[in-house]
């Protein structure tokens, strides 16, 4: 019976929302303070590390919470006829952990590519240096972004958009780094609000300093380029001895059975 309810509940609520007297869209808008206290700080930095600057993360945020209610009517419909305050605490953890699924997803993503994504800030510090020798970090800044990793050019804008509004406090460098929190980007911006503050005579002293750090980021993302090469050759090498001898371990086998056979 359970299972005759459950069906005939996914399909009218199915119905339902096709037709649009459900609209899901409608119901996460009118909860959206709501919703929104659910969002992962990290969320738009993971989407935009995923699928690029033309990923709108809000509207795949509301995609997480229309699964997740769904998730949860679905089964709160399987529990109708033993429907109790467990019943409907299990149907809403399973809406949650369906809700959180894409994120764990998507940072489980990023985590994989981290070395790629964190290899990025160096080379792109490294094209500032040398803009910065010949113009204000504001303006070396503005310049930058063309030539910038597509993933940074979202952030930069709205970093040059702060500091031309006048805001000339460390703020901007920091919202920065908090938006792109891959390797030493909160120290590298730091340094280079100090020399966007640096007088004209110490200019070239606080750029030795500079670029003296981007030439150690660089240098540890070759270093952990290499070491996960070297991981990967070692965990190929393992697989084929593993599958060499358990190969020749069941050859073996096979063949004692053949000499006692015969």
């Amino acid at each position: 019976m359970a299972v005759e309810i459950l069906i005939i509940g996914v399909i009218i609520l199915f119905v339902m929302i096709y037709t649009g007297r459900i609209n899901t869209n409608k119901f996460i808008q009118d909860n959206e303070v709501l919703f929104r206290k659910l969002k992962e700080d990290d969320w738009d930095f993971y989407v935009r590390a995923k699928y690029g600057d033309g990923a709108n993360a809000d509207i795949l945020f509301n995609k997480r919470i229309r699964n997740g209610v769904i998730v949860i009517i679905v089964l709160i419909f399987c529990f109708i006829s033993k429907l109790n305050y467990v019943t409907i605490l299990f149907s809403v953890i399973g809406g949650f952990l369906v809700f959180k699924l894409d994120y764990l997803n998507i940072k489980k993503y990023y985590k994989a590519h981290l070395n790629e994504i964190d290899s990025m800030l160096p080379h792109y510090l490294k094209s500032l240096e040398i803009l910065i020798q010949h113009y204000t970090v504001p303006v070396a800044l503005g310049k930058s972004i063309n030539d910038a990793p597509p993933i940074f050019k979202d952030g930069l804008q709205e970093l040059i958009n702060e500091i031309n509004a006048g805001n000339d406090t460390i703020d901007p460098y920091v919202n920065f780094a908090k938006q792109y929190p891959v390797r030493d980007s909160m120290r590298m911006m730091r340094l280079l609000y100090r020399l966007s503050l640096g007088r004209q005579e110490h200019k070239q002293d606080q750029l030795l300093a500079f670029s003296k750090t981007i030439s150690n980021l660089q240098q540890k993302a070759r270093e952990t380029m290499y070491k996960n090469r070297l991981d990967k050759m070692e965990s190929k090498t393992m697989s084929m001895l593993v599958t060499t001898g358990l190969g020749v371990m069941i050859l073996m086998v096979f063949a004692v059975m053949m000499m006692m056979n015969t």
